[in-house]
């Protein structure tokens, strides 16, 4: 049964006869947001030295959320000085000691799991449902897991004594700030570095807050310090002489001009990019699965993940009927308030990141592929851009071959394996892929022809702390997550 009437908060409505949809917001309550906010350093929060400052919006209502200060250059030297001063203790702890106060870490968070993630979706736009059931479990159990590691670094395999890197400067995306940040964090500190943390100029609250479990977790001072700003306190950051390590997870574009920027200089980097991954569906695949494999492949998080499955390639002899199922699921899919329990897609985090997925989708009707959009009402304030599929997609149009960054599918058609191999990797990037089929055996054969640094079979966007994610080529270099994630925050 279809049905593309809509609910006026702009969700579909129920079939007739049904039980009829009806809203169920979060509170907002949970959540103290304070006017303003300052920069986190040496254990304090402290006003820009130039006084600069910036506000952060509700990308849902384009609310003001809060102020917060603008980090400059001499901002960057304290946090980078006071990094440097804490690591003479920390990095001397036991790792034992520094594991205790990981856990403590963990607890916290798990204890104002709620009030985070109600935070994470009035910065972000993203569903309370996927920030509230996957990005906070995940940022708990990242500090949980490498809290374990802390004491045992001599055994993860790079070496007999190996050493913490020193200070680190890392920089976050918007799409995922919370566990960006614990991806980052949980591995520095255990290895016994200190870092310096600047969270993307759009959703810097909740690396804020965070700063605040820290001091009440009893973290020394200067072991975290915490620079909100633009791409010029980013640039900074990177570019500072006191800086010993850089990880950065964002665009492919500024991670080239950060590896320009290191290169020559000694300092150890890491960077996950862009990515532009292919979801292959053979005609043995068990197509409800699929179906559902897909959605959450590009639409979780509006499709703005690095990792998003954004091109489909599918047997040409399941093309329609996959199809069919595939836009009978779109049609029912809630657009509208992140707040409310029921939404399934959000809203785009900026009016420059809804500005540049219109225009590429733009491009892909103007090139001649066929765009389909699901029926639902958008609200008129903040920024939204409905589920889209493009059908009749060729390798040459930029739909498929430009990462978008948002709630688009492009959807071509392969016959042979051998084929679905060779359009998987007809991109630049490398970062994931995904694989739908019945047979074992195809799996491993596919998977290991598939240039990507995560392969997931019968599912896609799974996670877990224990596994290392990361990509080749322009999706970057390096690995976050599990036994290898650690190699990057260790002399050895």
């Amino acid at each position: 049964m279809t049905n593309d009437a809509t609910h006026p908060s702009g969700s579909p409505a129920a079939p007739a006869g049904l039980f009829s949809y009806a809203p169920a917001p979060e509170s907002r309550a949970v959540v103290d947001i304070a006017p303003s906010y300052g920069l986190f350093v040496d254990g304090e929060f402290r006003e820009a030295a130039d006084g600069g400052v910036m506000t952060t919006l509700s990308p849902a209502t384009e609310e003001k959320l809060s102020e917060v200060a603008h980090a400059g250059e001499a901002d960057v030297d304290a946090a980078v000085r006071a990094a440097r001063t804490a690591f003479t203790g920390w990095s001397a702890l036991p790792g034992a000691e520094r594991a205790k106060y990981l856990f403590r870490i963990a607890r916290i968070i798990q204890e104002r799991s709620r009030e985070l993630a109600v935070l994470e979706t009035l910065d972000n736009g993203k569903p309370i449902k996927e920030s509230r059931d996957a990005d906070l479990p995940l940022v708990a159990a990242h500090f949980f897991y490498y809290a374990g590691w802390a004491d045992k670094l001599e055994h993860a395999g790079f070496g007999p004594a190996p050493r913490p890197v020193g200070v680190a400067a890392q920089v976050i995306p918007w799409n995922f700030p919370l566990l960006m940040l614990a991806w980052k964090v949980a591995p520095a500190l255990a290895c016994g570095n200190t870092v310096v943390l600047k969270p993307a100029e759009t959703t810097p609250l909740s690396a804020l807050f965070f700063a605040d479990i820290c001091r009440q977790a009893g973290l020394p001072r200067g072991v975290v310090n915490i620079l909100t700003g633009d791409g010029a306190t980013g640039a900074a950051l990177v570019g500072h002489g006191g800086v010993d390590k850089v990880a950065f997870t964002g665009s492919t574009a500024v991670g080239k001009e950060i590896a320009r920027t290191v290169a020559g200089t000694g300092k150890r980097l890491t960077l996950e990019l862009g990515g532009k991954g292919a979801n292959i569906v053979f005609d043995d695949a068990p197509l409800d699965q699929a179906v559902e494999g897909i959605v959450n492949g590009v639409f979780f998080n509006q499709g703005q993940v690095c990792c998003a499955g954004s091109r489909l390639l599918v047997q040409e002899s399941v093309h329609d009927e996959l199809l069919t199922a595939l836009q009978r699921r779109l049609r029912t899919l809630r657009v509208g308030d992140p707040l409310d329990k029921n939404t399934d897609v959000g809203a785009i985090n900026s009016a420059e990141q809804l500005a540049r997925i219109t225009e590429l989708a733009d491009s892909g009707e103007a090139e001649g592929a066929q765009r389909w959009t699901a029926p639902c009402d958008l609200p008129s304030q903040g920024y939204w851009f409905a589920p889209t599929l493009f059908l009749g997609v060729s390798q040459a149009h930029r739909v498929a071959r430009e990462e978008i960054f948002g709630p688009v599918l492009s959807v071509l058609t392969f016959r042979t394996p051998e084929e679905a191999v060779a359009k998987a990797n007809n991109t630049p990037y490398g970062l994931s892929a995904g694989v739908w089929t019945e047979k074992g055996s195809r799996i491993l054969a596919v998977s290991q022809r598939l240039r990507a640094g995560v392969v997931w079979a019968n599912t896609f966007n799974k996670f877990d702390p224990t596994s290392p994610f990361g990509g080749y080529r322009e999706s970057g270099f390096g690995r976050e997550g599990g036994r290898h994630g650690l190699e990057a925050y260790l002399e050895h």
